[in-house]
């Protein structure tokens, strides 16, 4: 009977905590309508949080003394260092030469013949053709009987002159005529010369284009095509900004795609005049070719030195942030343990050229600082982490 009555009062009780604590719910205390309720609920909840935040920090501190894990963003790092920095500036240019050339003739009449044929090696001045003359060697003879005679007039003149012996006039009509011969012989000459078609310069004959029969006009018609491979040059336009860096003397890394060819050469001549439709300006890149196996008119690939640090620190461009006010930042390591666990901090920089995907530093960055790589976006300025490299080096020596 004790027992039962002792249930039966347990019950009562709980019914009647729930009743109130329901009574008391912050829905009912709502619905109220009771300021003063309504504040005094409030001021029951605000110190049930404040205990609750101090039971938290309890915890806290307690899983911190007996924890042995660090729970820290893992991050890798990499050491900044000193080294070269070659710039290059990246252009493509056509292979050509000077001494390729469409030979025309210098006197109209018929080809009556032609002495090389395609893939021939001439030397300058070699006779590759001859023009007929259409009589003019006949004429030269004639000129030149009547040269001589007037030769002959004038020594005989001259000795008698020389002997006091006759006119002045006559002596000078001699003289006069005689030259004016010699004259008129010398140009038919020249004129015949016209009619030998001879090679300008040593080459290869490319390519014979007007057969031997075919009427020719001067300075228009086509004959045949030289060209010589031994002075090879990439010609290239190159942005009036570069002015300053792209000069004589500079190296070039020329690649031609089509033979899978790499050539180091240099720029031997940089124009001083900026074209004004397009602000460029020309440059010309020798081209050593020895094997003969660059041809006129080949693309090429230059990557031009602009620009050389000798003690320069590159960094990836993927580890640089940028703040709200356009400043690059990195993030480096510090105060690091033993095991690895270090504190980040945010280090502004100034940056220079680019190459691929590396940048120069230029300022505040100096050679041993520890850059975070891995995790660089997801880190904060002071934040505790641990570098995982750092283990594995340590573990690896």
């Amino acid at each position: 009977m004790k027992k039962l009555y002792t249930i039966v009062l347990v019950s009562m009780l709980l019914v009647s905590c729930g009743g109130e604590q329901k009574k008391n719910s912050v829905e009912n205390v709502l619905e109220s309508n009771n300021i003063e309720t309504i504040r005094k609920k409030r001021g029951e909840l605000v110190n049930e949080q404040q205990a609750i935040n101090e039971k938290i920090k309890l915890l806290d501190e307690k899983i911190k003394a007996i924890d042995t894990v660090k729970h820290v963003p893992l991050i890798t790092t990499f050491t900044a260092k000193t080294e070269k920095f070659e710039h290059v500036l990246e252009l493509q240019g056509n292979v050509t030469t000077k001494n390729l050339l469409t030979i025309t003739p210098e006197y109209n009449g018929i080809l009556t013949n032609v002495y090389v044929k395609e893939g021939q090696k001439v030397s300058k001045g070699q006779l590759l053709a001859k023009i007929d003359d259409g009589g003019l060697s006949q004429q030269v003879a004639q000129l030149q009987i009547q040269a001589d005679l007037a030769k002959t007039t004038y020594e005989r003149q001259k000795r008698l002159w020389d002997q006091n012996i006759g006119s002045e006039i006559s002596f000078l009509q001699a003289k006069s005529n005689y030259e004016a011969q010699q004259e008129a012989v010398s140009q038919l000459k020249q004129q015949i010369a016209k009619t030998a078609v001879r090679a300008p310069f040593s080459g290869t004959i490319d390519d014979v284009i007007t057969e031997q029969g075919s009427v020719v006009a001067a300075g228009q018609s086509p004959l045949m095509r030289i060209v010589n491979l031994d002075n090879m040059y990439i010609e290239v336009e190159v942005p009036e900004s570069y002015v300053s860096n792209v000069v004589k003397g500079k190296k070039v890394e020329v690649n031609i795609p089509v033979l899978g060819k790499t050539i180091d050469t240099k720029i031997r001549q940089a124009s001083d005049y900026i074209n004004p439709a397009n602000r460029t300006f020309k440059a010309e890149i020798e081209v050593p070719n020895k094997d003969k196996d660059i041809k006129p008119n080949l693309t090429a690939r230059l990557k031009i030195n602009d620009y050389t640090n000798e003690n320069a620190i590159l960094i990836p461009q993927s580890v640089i942030s940028e703040n709200a006010d356009g400043e690059q930042y990195v993030y480096i390591v510090t105060d690091k343990n033993a095991e690895g666990i270090g504190t980040v901090q945010r280090l502004i920089i100034e940056t220079g050229k680019t190459q691929g995907d590396v940048i120069e530093v230029l300022k505040n960055l100096e050679e041993g600082a520890e850059i975070v790589k891995e995790g660089a976006r997801s880190v904060k300025d002071g934040q505790s982490v641990e570098v995982i490299n750092y283990k594995e080096e340590n573990n690896g020596k």
